[in-house]
């Protein structure tokens, strides 16, 4: 369930990352509100998350998901362009949050 929890609050940071954009810095009240939803579900999962792991995977991976999270929204809804070497540091990211996971023990 820890893992399970993780993951959630690194999908709701996706979430609020997203919706602050949307939000045009705070000024469209309804996004606002999501952003500020989407920020306490994301802190609340970590939260639950690292009672029974470590800050040094639980952190890292929460960030991790958030990070991949949003350059995919960023790709596919706001048309962001990635720069072709950025690819490979994406795919970095992506086996660096895989290893955490299969070495951690937990």
């Amino acid at each position: 369930m820890t893992w399970f929890y993780l993951i959630l609050g690194g999908l709701f940071e996706v979430v609020w990352a997203t919706t602050m954009k949307l939000s045009q810095g705070f000024t469209h009240l309804g996004y606002s509100m999501l952003t500020l939803m989407g920020m306490v579900l994301s802190f609340g999962f970590l939260a639950l998350a690292v009672k029974h792991l470590p800050l040094s995977i639980g952190y890292p991976v929460w960030t991790g998901i958030g990070a991949v999270g949003s350059i995919l929204v960023g790709l596919i809804f706001f048309k962001d362009q990635i720069n072709p070497l950025t690819w490979l540091f994406i795919g970095m990211l992506i086996v660096g949050i895989i290893g955490i996971k299969i070495t951690s023990g937990h």
